[in-house]
């Protein structure tokens, strides 16, 4: 055994002091979302937005990370995470730090409203209106709203109806008009607001139709507040007592780990799991914090939740997400400045496979355009040369080029195999319709490997075109999904080769996905679950060893999440070695940075801005040159690690491993939009001294697609 073997630290034990929950780690990465809609620099418009995508991610998160808790806390399996935090603790947790940023949502949701208000963009109270145009809004409502409408009682002969998972309601206390009955004695109605109607009223849309004024501009009111004040429509003959909104959050996720004797079609698995999941248990109760006590206590009942944990009093309109809603109206000056994602000279000036055989292009979105993805595509579809394409698909979003041109493909005799990750959640119902599309036009799509637990989410695609020296393979290998509407909203990396290294690998890599091959390997790629985790595992020892024998060793990483508890332990050991790390994660970090003896050469920087920071790019300082950088569409997560196929790439070209460097160092430059994770857990907002420069990482890109010059330091 070597002396740099016996030297080596040991892998540290991970326990609460040195590992983070995940959940409450994910918390904080929405506090740091909602600290952009906080910030008065930014347009308005774009705070509404950031206040919408907290809504959005945290519907999502009680969904699926707060029902998974739930679902152990009824089968009291107790935690074996490093953070030894057990499921009723957890949630009691999680409820207290989400109730006090939705407190903090509120409040700013209001002062944006208020500056809003300022620039004649109002939401405003249908009871305020003046009385000539709520009888407009009152037309309105009998027009297009009253005839969508179904009104539940619930009584005696009528069960408590089901209430589906994000649906807005409102519950209607209602007496007999003409005194029939005791005087204490209401009946109560269940009345869901219609989520096929949108969800702000623009009255000027109202206004134009049924009152010929296109006076008002920019002015909405709440659909559930329509209604509310046309209650007596619905009910001739009764009075409204009292009538209040709630919102239901169901267990949305999704199991597919079932025996494979008991599955029948992957699609079929889907289709039912689709029906199940409205079904899904309540984990969420959100109500006016003016309720009163009769109608929460009814609402408690009937829904059989815990009035401790899981009922949300909130100040203001409830389901805050449709506040996308006002973010897209007609108002560039609240807005950011437009951004024309640049298209290179290179790829515009001649054929694509051209450009690719003489050289990899490296495109980093959405700053370069995602034309010439699309254009991969819709070329090989039209090319008489081209023999076959393939690809894997997992969000491809409802009206996807891509898609248009692996059916056009198929009307021109091109062979198409296309694997759709049918299990990719949210977007289960999206890609069944997709692959029924292409088995329609005869593409040979197939569900994912033979081990239907294992998502596919890598992004890769493979076009095998005849030329005059033979038959050739053009791939794209990318950090991002197919997805021509999140590649303009996303900020990832995909790389065009036709290196027969990697060509040869991507060929294996689809044998493997559309056969059985689970004795594949590869020469270039670094494919989960076989490979990935020790193949890292083995770039991070290289960069110890280096360490150990005095030289400068450096890695940078940079993901969307850090989780996993081998990766951890490694990234600790090879601080102790004295490795330099900086770990660039934009949401959750189970790791805590700056722990005495443990982990002091780590820093760990989140970045939030504009875009959704996507992209993963790995960079090992002592590694041969041909593995010093990877990018690909693996998190440090035990799921991408274990349980799905992820595609790891090298980038291979000298000149394009520079601009990947340069990638990173923006990044890390970044004194506006970075967040540095404090050894608590906690994080700051990175602030520049008084002779630096200051650099905002997404402003530098649009301005360069690969950022500011020189080395990470």
């Amino acid at each position: 055994m070597s002396s740099a073997a016996l030297n080596e630290p040991a892998l540290p034990v991970l326990n609460p002091q040195t590992y983070l929950n995940r959940e409450l780690a994910w918390i904080e990465f929405n506090a740091r979302v909602l600290a952009l809609a906080q910030d008065p620099t930014l347009p308005l418009l774009e705070r509404i937005k950031f206040l919408a995508i907290v809504s959005n991610n945290f519907d999502e998160f009680y969904m699926v990370r707060v029902a998974s808790v739930h679902d152990k806390l009824k089968a009291g399996v107790p935690t074996n995470r490093p953070d030894g935090i057990q499921p009723g603790v957890l949630l009691s947790e999680v409820r207290q730090r989400v109730i006090e940023i939705t407190r903090s949502q509120r409040a700013t949701m209001r002062e944006v409203f208020s500056q809003l208000e300022e620039q004649g963009v109002r939401i405003v109270e249908t009871a305020s209106l003046p009385s000539e145009l709520r009888e407009i809004v009152r037309r309105y409502f009998q027009a297009e709203i009253f005839p969508v409408l179904t009104p539940l009682a619930v009584d005696h002969v009528r069960p408590f109806p089901f209430i589906s998972n994000l649906s807005l309601n409102l519950v209607v206390w209602l007496k007999r008009a003409n005194g029939y009955g005791s005087s204490k004695h209401h009946e109560f109605v269940r009345l869901k607001v219609p989520d096929v109607l949108p969800r702000l009223v623009d009255l000027n849309k109202v206004m134009r139709r049924y009152g010929g004024d296109t006076s008002i501009k920019d002015t909405f009111v709440w659909l559930e507040d329509v209604m509310a004040d046309n209650l007596d429509h619905l009910f001739p003959g009764m009075k409204v007592v009292e009538q209040y909104p709630f919102r239901v959050t169901r267990n949305a996720d999704i199991d597919y780990e079932q025996e494979d004797e008991l599955i029948g079609s992957v699609s079929s698995l889907v289709e039912e799991s689709l029906r199940e999941r409205r079904f899904g248990s309540v984990v969420r109760l959100s109500v006016p914090d003016n309720i009163s006590e009769r109608t929460l206590n009814q609402l408690i009942y009937q829904l059989k939740v815990d009035p401790e944990r899981d009922v949300y009093l909130i100040d203001g309109a409830l389901g805050a997400s449709s506040l996308f809603e006002l973010s897209s109206i007609d108002r560039p000056e609240l807005k950011y400045p437009p951004m024309i994602p640049r298209l290179s000279p290179a790829l515009s000036e001649q054929s694509l496979f051209d450009t690719i055989r003489r050289g990899d292009v490296l495109l980093h979105h959405p700053y370069d355009s995602f034309k010439p993805v699309e254009d991969f595509f819709r070329t090989a579809a039209r090319d008489e040369d081209v023999l076959a394409i393939k690809v894997t698909l997992y969000r491809v979003g409802k009206n996807s080029p891509i898609v248009e041109a692996l059916l056009e493909a198929r009307d021109n005799d091109k062979q198409v195999a296309v694997l759709v990750e049918l299990k990719a959640r949210f977007d289960e119902e999206n890609n069944l319709e997709w692959a029924r599309q292409l088995e329609h036009k005869g593409v040979h799509v197939t569900y994912g490997v033979e081990e239907l637990p294992m998502k596919t989410h890598a992004k890769v695609a493979l076009v095998v075109r005849r030329e005059a020296d033979g038959v050739r393979r053009y791939v794209h290998l990318g950090t991002g999904n197919y997805n021509a509407s999140t590649a303009r909203l996303y900020s990832d990396l995909g790389l065009l080769t036709c290196n027969p290294e990697i060509a040869e690998d991507v060929s294996r890599l689809f044998n493997r996905l559309t056969g059985y091959a689970p004795a594949t390997s590869y020469e270039r790629l670094l494919v989960a679950p076989e490979y990935l985790l020790n193949q890292i595992v083995h770039l991070m020892d290289g960069e110890i060893a280096a360490a150990q024998a005095g030289k400068p060793a450096r890695m940078i990483l940079k993901m969307n999440q850090l989780e996993e508890d081998v990766m951890i332990q490694k990234l600790y050991q090879a601080a102790q070695a004295g490795v330099k790390i900086d770990l660039i994660v934009r949401g959750l970090s189970c790791l805590l940075p700056g722990l005495p003896g443990i982990s002091e050469n780590i820093r760990v920087i989140s970045h939030i801005g504009r875009f959704l920071e996507h992209s993963r790019i790995f960079y090992f300082q002592n590694a041969p040159p041909d593995q010093r950088v990877y990018m690909g569409s693996a998190d440090l997560m035990r799921r991408n690690l274990y349980n799905r196929v992820e595609v790891v790439f090298p980038v291979l070209d000298p000149n394009l491993q520079k601009y990947s460097l340069r990638v990173l160092n923006t990044y890390l430059l970044d004194n506006q939009s970075a967040w540095e994770m404090q050894p608590d857990g906690s994080y700051q907002r990175v602030q520049p001294g008084p002779d630096d420069v200051l650099v905002d990482a997404q402003n530098a890109f649009i301005l360069d697609s690969f950022g500011l010059d020189g080395l990470p330091s």
